[in-house]
């Protein structure tokens, strides 16, 4: 072993960076690119830019609706018409027709003092029309194509006015919103057929260790699982992922690797990250570019190493699956946001009473992983929660199935040694949402 490699694996990790700071640094780096959306932007389809940010902010370009329409079924009325009516005094008006020519109108285009129009539920208001009667507050008199009118009504009166949903010129969504189907609509009605976006990140995913193999392992080979789950997890949280061939421990290979994703908004690497003799990628990274955070207070999972290469982030997260996953969520699932223009949401949490202690180093973020159980609602005081979290490991960075067979994570905080059985805590659903 050659003396820089004895010395730093003899060395471990004494400092370790805790993850709030880790992130901070990290997002510093991202962020000195200048830009408001450092990965760029494009303009899209409204159809298309479901889960897509928001570029800059959107005003609507027209009224919602353009047109005085009626809010119920009935008749189009002039208020004044209307005047005195009651149920034992109705007032008769005149039912206008509309013109039999057009088929595309079942409203009549204009009413006079004294008449009527039938309308329904969205129909424009016809001209000269101010109000509508209900359909229950009226009787027909076909034969002698006459209405008795049996409601006095107020002028606007069950009708929606122009601009009721949107008025034009108002802020309807700033830059960094995250498009939701609901919007889509919105924007569209509002006079949208193209909407500036931030580019979906891209990323190059590269699994290392001569270990790994794609299947069939011999023993002492192993395989290849990181690279797959952090690619479809950038996927996930809106990144377009390139996911690489395995590369070998070898410091050349590993510098081609990483200098062939220099393209790429984001380099991630599985494996290689600790301070081992086959631990390469910190100095590959640092002989690149810049290593700004080596080893993190979490735990499974401290030795991450994070990067900086010709402005783009590396992230070299640990070779272990559990371990990979939740430096994955802690480090690039943030950095796809900083780089869209935004910042990441909370995950939804499930409020669980906690089955049994969960252990945990002072100074470390600890990552409990945990399965919920309903409880029996009759045995439930009133403010109690309605799931018991039941740890399946507080350790062992190695066991995938704790991960993949949970509901969730317990997240220990860097205060705290552990906590107690019967307490409430929040199980974070950090697969649920992007």
């Amino acid at each position: 072993m050659e003396g820089a490699d004895r010395e730093r694996t003899e060395a471990g990790f004494k400092v370790r960076t805790p993850v709030a700071e880790a992130r901070r640094i990290l997002s510093d780096a991202v962020r000195e690119r200048g830009d408001d959306v450092p990965c760029g932007t494009e303009t899209v389809d409204v159809a298309r830019a479901d889960g897509r940010v928001l570029a800059a902010p959107v005003t609507a370009a027209r009224n919602v609706p353009h047109y005085q329409r009626a809010a119920m079924d009935g008749y189009a009325v002039r208020a004044a018409d209307t005047f005195g009516a009651s149920e034992r005094s109705p007032e008769v008006v005149r039912i206008v027709e509309p013109d039999a020519s057009d088929e595309e109108h079942a409203t009549a285009d204009r009413i006079e003092p004294g008449t009527a129009a039938r309308v329904h539920t969205g129909s424009a208001l016809p001209e000269g029309a101010d109000a509508v009667v209900m359909i229950e507050r009226v009787t027909e008199r076909e034969s002698l194509g006459e209405l008795e009118v049996e409601d006095a009504l107020a002028e606007g009166e069950n009708v929606a006015p122009v601009g009721e949903d949107v008025a034009e010129g108002q802020r309807l969504y700033e830059a960094g919103h995250r498009l939701r189907p609901s919007d889509l609509g919105l924007l569209r009605s509002a006079g949208y057929g193209q909407v500036a976006v931030a580019q979906r990140p891209t990323v190059g995913v590269i699994p290392t260790g001569e270990e790994l193999v794609a299947g069939d392992p011999d023993p002492g080979e192993v395989i290849e699982t990181n690279g797959l789950t952090v690619s479809r997890l950038a996927q996930r949280w809106g990144a377009r992922a390139t996911y690489r061939d395995v590369v070998t421990d070898d410091p050349e290979s590993l510098r081609v690797a990483i200098q062939r994703d220099l393209t790429k908004d984001v380099v991630v690497t599985t494996g290689g990250s600790s301070v081992g003799e086959r631990d390469l990628l910190p100095e590959v990274i640092d002989d690149l570019g810049e290593v700004l955070v080596h080893g993190v207070g979490l735990k499974p999972g401290h030795p991450v190493c994070l990067g900086i290469v010709e402005d783009t982030p590396v992230l070299a997260l640990p070779g272990y699956p559990v371990a990979c996953i939740i430096n994955a969520v802690q480090f690039l699932r943030p950095t796809l946001r900083w780089l869209e223009g935004t910042t990441p949401d909370p995950h939804p949490t499930t409020q669980a009473r906690l089955e049994r202690k969960i252990p945990s180093e002072p100074g470390t973020r600890t990552f409990a992983r945990v399965r919920l159980e309903a409880r029996d609602e009759d045995d439930l005081d009133r403010d109690e929660p309605a799931y018991t979290a039941i740890p399946t490991r507080a350790s062992g960075s190695g066991v995938l199935s704790s991960v993949a067979l949970a509901d969730g994570w317990v997240v220990v905080d860097d205060d705290r040694e552990g906590i107690p059985a019967g307490e409430t805590v929040a199980v974070e659903n950090w697969e649920i949402n992007p």
